[in-house]
């Protein structure tokens, strides 16, 4: 897995629990996302001009302690799967050594004009498969 975040929890993002609000997750993988590119060479601006422009298509997280206001959050991430189209990305979020939440999305690569969807270019593609190797072949096992 690849640290590409920090994220100090704001008050604004905390509900009435003070925890770090439920939808305040998927915000974290979207920046994540953008950073776990930028580290793979794919800055936004180069990934989109590259011909990917990926679109979440499917989430799933699981909370497992609460993050509070002002608490550091690092959220790493790892390609898990490759397809001709489309990607799954693994996050975890954790402060300190405890994980709180852990992410797996799959990302479509979209063609914006007609919202179908299209290949992902093959340095993108390429990119993500040495990741997923990096990663012992299938990235971080999601306990689900």
């Amino acid at each position: 897995m690849r640290r590409v975040l920090e994220h100090r929890v704001r008050y604004h993002e905390a509900d009435a629990q003070g925890f770090l609000f439920n939808s305040r997750y998927l915000e974290l993988a979207d920046v994540a996302m953008t950073e776990f590119f930028r580290a793979l060479g794919f800055p936004y601006g180069h990934l989109v001009s590259s011909g990917a422009d990926p679109s979440v298509v499917k989430a799933g997280v699981e909370f497992r302690r609460p993050a509070r206001f002002d608490e550091v959050l690092d959220i790493a991430v790892a390609c898990t799967r490759v397809g001709q189209s489309s990607f799954d990305l693994a996050m975890v979020v954790s402060r300190a050594q405890d994980v709180v939440a852990e992410m797996l999305l799959t990302y479509v690569n979209v063609d914006a004009r007609n919202a179908t969807s299209r290949l992902l270019p093959d340095g993108v593609a390429q990119a993500l498969r040495s990741d997923q190797s990096d990663n012992g072949g299938n990235g971080l096992e999601i306990h689900q």
